[in-house]
């Protein structure tokens, strides 16, 4: 096989064993508050809102050690025990306790912080400036895949039950802790890239370092060297968060972070919430997420692969992410009541402002899952071209200020009524937008003046 087709298949394994991990996960946080409210409240006391706040809370300070742990294990064992952590939190469900849950979810931060770190960082070490486009687009899709077949089995498990029992919950949880193991497994079977050259700085040679080595038989030089690598890959990400470049992208990244949220956690239970669905409205959770899936299977599998070096660049798919979240948010604003987000077990009987119906709330559903994949494969593909020396402490920034401002939606959510949710939304989404054409702007700028030193 070429070199070429080695790091295309090593795109293609990630995108599998992501597939597979946040099959579980994405399904767990879509429905956890859900099941959490059918939970006996003498046994329980937990909020799913407040646990992924503490997650997504956790992973952003995590970030910041984050490529440190990269250098000195590598992104392939980096990557399996993030996501034998991501089981042990889904684990968790199966015999539900409140400190259990809680310590969990601070442990999935930090391997959440880890794994994203890695993810970018193999990402990029197997792309070049004219493929990193096309596979940004390739693994964004296949873990889109997730949403569909994690939520589709949520559907037919609890389709026409008005209430979850404990029997109900186990026997998902227990599915999705052994699809998360399967999906850590397959990161072993990523290979090392055969390198084409030697960064001048030396940087990404260190992070690329053999991907299934750990050296426990480490001599002391080489564990100096380590620890030299993780001081210079935690100096690299606090240097690389003030640049102009990704002080640009950051509300934008931020963005993403909120409509992660929404779409994630809080969207699916304002569904189950609505007692006007009928008795469905519990299974409507899971159809809600395939839709969402499908979404993001379409924009990751068409918009990531777009030629970036077109005159416009990412900018119309990203305008197109935006226009296509303001008509989802529009409709759910008309269909959605606004006390769902928080309204307890037995649901809402409210209305919004029309006639609830559950083929627009599907329809919203698709819109947000497609828009989101606009917006992060152009993301994936800006961060990792202008930073291509630097990709693992490029990535962790680009996820700390997602995951800090993901951290606030959750919270907020536990509070705020629906409207209020999607001002905030609205407008973060209006500014991001402009300054990421400002981004692609200097992006575009820096290839010219590259293109034309190298004359």
């Amino acid at each position: 096989m070429s070199p070429e087709g080695k790091r295309l298949l090593n795109i293609i394994i990630l995108g599998f064993a992501f597939m597979f991990m946040f099959t579980a996960f994405q399904t767990c946080g879509n429905v956890e508050q859900t099941v959490i409210k059918s939970f006996n409240s003498s046994k329980f006391h937990g909020s799913g809102y407040t646990s992924m706040s503490i997650i997504y809370g956790v992973f952003s300070a995590s970030n910041l050690i984050a490529p440190s742990v990269v250098a000195v294990i590598g992104p392939q064992i980096s990557m399996f025990i993030s996501g034998l952590f991501y089981s042990a939190y889904i684990a968790v469900f199966i015999y539900p306790l409140t400190w259990s849950f809680y310590t969990a979810s601070v442990l999935v931060g930090i391997a959440a912080a880890v794994l994203w770190t890695a993810q970018g960082n193999v990402l990029t070490i197997n792309s070049t400036d004219t493929t990193i486009g096309r596979n940004s687009g390739i693994f964004w899709a296949l873990l889109q895949f997730s949403l569909f077949f994690g939520n589709l089995y949520i559907y037919f498990a609890w389709h026409g039950k008005a209430h979850i029992s404990e029997w109900d919950t186990r026997r998902v949880f227990i599915s999705l802790t052994v699809i998360s193991l399967v999906g850590s497994f397959l990161f072993f079977l990523i290979r090392r890239p055969e390198p084409e050259s030697v960064a001048p700085d030396g940087t990404e040679a260190l992070l690329q370092a053999d991907l299934g080595d750990s050296s426990s038989g480490s001599t002391t030089p080489l564990a100096q060297g380590r620890s030299a690598q993780a001081l210079d890959a935690f100096k690299k990400a606090v240097q690389l968060s003030g640049t102009k470049e990704m002080l640009l992208l950051s509300i934008s990244i931020a963005y993403t972070g909120l409509e992660l949220t929404f779409y994630s956690g809080v969207y699916g239970t304002c569904i189950g919430a609505m007692n006007q669905f009928g008795d469905d409205a519990k299974s409507l959770i899971g159809l809600s997420g395939i839709f969402i899936g499908m979404g993001e299977i379409l924009g990751g599998g068409v918009f990531g692969m777009l030629n970036t070096r077109s005159r416009f660049g990412r900018n119309p798919v990203v305008l197109l992410g935006l226009l296509t979240h303001f008509v989802a948010f529009y409709l759910i604003f008309l269909n959605i009541a606004a006390d769902a987000p928080i309204a307890p077990e037995q649901g809402t009987n409210l209305q919004a402002f029309m006639i609830p119906s559950v083929e627009v709330a599907l329809l919203c559903s698709f819109l947000l899952g497609l828009g989101d994949s606009c917006f992060n494969t152009q993301l994936l593909s800006i961060v990792g071209f202008m930073f291509p020396q630097d990709s693992a402490p490029a990535f962790a920034v680009f996820k700390f200020i997602q995951s800090i401002s993901a951290a606030v939606a959750f919270f907020y959510s536990n509070y705020l009524l629906l409207h209020w949710q999607l001002l905030i939304m609205v407008l973060t989404g209006f500014l991001g937008t402009l300054t990421f054409f400002t981004a692609e702007r200097v992006a575009t700028a820096k290839r010219h003046d590259s293109d034309y030193d190298s004359i």
